[in-house]
């Protein structure tokens, strides 16, 4: 089942006879596995990695948050995270000095990040800090985001 995985990470447009042919199981087993992986969620949707510069992005953002322990489970922050459309990623860790929230998000211009990263800063409070990474995309990208080459272990 990890080797359909795999495959429909490289590219999920294929049919089930295609990735049978190259699973080397049937078209039947391929697609009650495809199933499978959907119903225990291995694979949480199914989407195009869009060339994100030509649909008028310029600013890709790492923002890192220093925050009180009690930030971690807020709610509230939560919420904003999951419904703020310019946040394609959002999770807490640590490291990097103390930061214990990083978010990557996605802006067309300047003037929208700055918007964002008040917004951010509202939302976090006042005794957190918000640290950015802005990555001009489109200048300077050396490999885009892509899961194609991703082996498995």
């Amino acid at each position: 089942m990890i080797d359909l995985l795999y495959e429909l990470m490289k590219n999920s447009k294929r049919s089930d006879r295609e990735l049978a042919r190259v699973v080397h199981v049937s078209q039947p087993t391929i697609t009650r596995m495809r199933k499978s992986l959907e119903k225990n969620e291995y694979v949480r949707e199914y989407t195009v990695m869009p060339a994100f510069e030509k649909l008028g992005f310029e600013i890709l953002a790492f923002n890192f948050v220093t925050a009180p322990v009690a930030l971690k489970g807020n709610a509230d922050v939560q919420v904003w995270i999951e419904k703020n459309p310019s946040v394609v990623f959002g999770g807490s860790g640590e490291g990097l000095n103390g930061k214990t929230l990083l978010m990557v998000s996605l802006h067309r211009s300047f003037t929208e990040f700055s918007g964002f990263t008040g917004s951010l800063r509202s939302a976090v409070g006042p005794a957190a800090t918000v640290e950015s990474y802005l990555v001009s995309i489109s200048k300077g990208v050396v490999k885009h985001f892509s899961l194609k080459q991703l082996e498995k272990g």
